[in-house]
């Protein structure tokens, strides 16, 4: 069983959907939370966990204000001598087709999901590497990962924690800190009107909540892309076909579309551990180094 006693938990967004779904089972764990929003669904969860016998108290603010952030960090050290497990949550929606999306919209989505989540792990990464240990979750999404038509805000702030995600893993690594993302389906007011109602019903924030748990226990991966939604689990990963190498040439763009099927062929797919292992298949294949 995974055992939360003595970890402190901060939760985004967790005023109702799947932050509170997170913040509860958290709870139910034995770690301390700290349920932040913006209004009063903070304080009706945090109320939730203290009335069945938990520790949480509520933090309203906005993730979009660094300031608050940082604040409800060092409040949470002040009370609590720690913080252990960052779930980075909170977030909106303003879908449109780009060409009808006003530049608004796109930087508000960005804002909040990608420089909200930069705020509150920017708060907690010096306490994190104090303890030599923390746990912090972004959730990304398949709109991120694959593409939604008339998501192209969500989509490109969500691809882009995945990015923070890969960086942050290997600078924390040394000070015990893992992170990874999730990428969750569930019936949240987000999905409201865009599916049916009995396919809503299947998809409980509950049934998430598991892979935040197994994201924040001691035993945690790191750099992980965990999908999760109606009691499934699957990881995604970012890959790189073993391509091929062409030769400098005035015909090299055309070559390369002529090969393009080769090209493409993933039987020899791998996940890199760093960026620089692009650099290094490359020049594997053009012959200036044997690995």
């Amino acid at each position: 069983m995974i055992d939360l006693e003595g970890r402190v938990a901060i939760v985004t967004g967790a005023g109702g959907g799947l932050g509170r779904a997170h913040a509860n089972l958290l709870a139910q764990r034995g770690a301390r939370v700290v349920v932040n929003d913006l209004g009063d669904g903070a304080d009706l969860v945090a109320g939730e966990i203290n009335t069945a016998g938990g520790q949480a108290w509520a933090a309203r603010g906005s993730v979009t204000d660094a300031g608050r952030m940082q604040e409800m960090v060092d409040q949470t050290v002040d009370r609590w001598g720690r913080v252990d497990i960052l779930v980075n949550n909170a977030g909106i929606l303003r879908d449109k087709s780009f060409a009808k999306m006003p530049l608004e919209d796109f930087q508000l989505v960005v804002d909040v999901h990608l420089m909200g989540a930069v705020n509150c792990t920017k708060a907690v990464w010096e306490t994190m590497r104090r303890q030599n240990y923390g746990r912090i979750i972004m959730t990304t999404s398949s709109s991120g990962l694959y593409g939604n038509f008339g998501q192209s805000n969500y989509g490109a702030a969500k691809l882009a924690l995945v990015g923070l995600m890969q960086t942050l893993a290997l600078e924390g690594e040394r000070y015990g800190i893992r992170v990874n993302c999730i990428a969750p389906t569930a019936a949240t007011q987000m999905l409201e009107g865009i599916l049916p109602a009995d396919q809503l019903d299947m998809l409980r924030p509950e049934l998430v909540s598991p892979a935040v748990l197994a994201l924040a226990a001691e035993a945690a991966p790191t750099r992980a892309i965990i999908c999760a939604g109606a009691g499934s689990f699957e990881l995604a990963n970012i890959a790189m076909t073993e391509g091929i190498h062409i030769p400098d040439g005035p015909s090299t763009a055309e070559t390369l579309l002529e090969h393009w099927a080769e090209l493409a062929d993933r039987q020899c797919d791998t996940v890199p551990e760093q960026g620089f292992d692009q650099s290094r298949l490359e020049l594997k294949k053009a012959g200036l180094i044997r690995a």
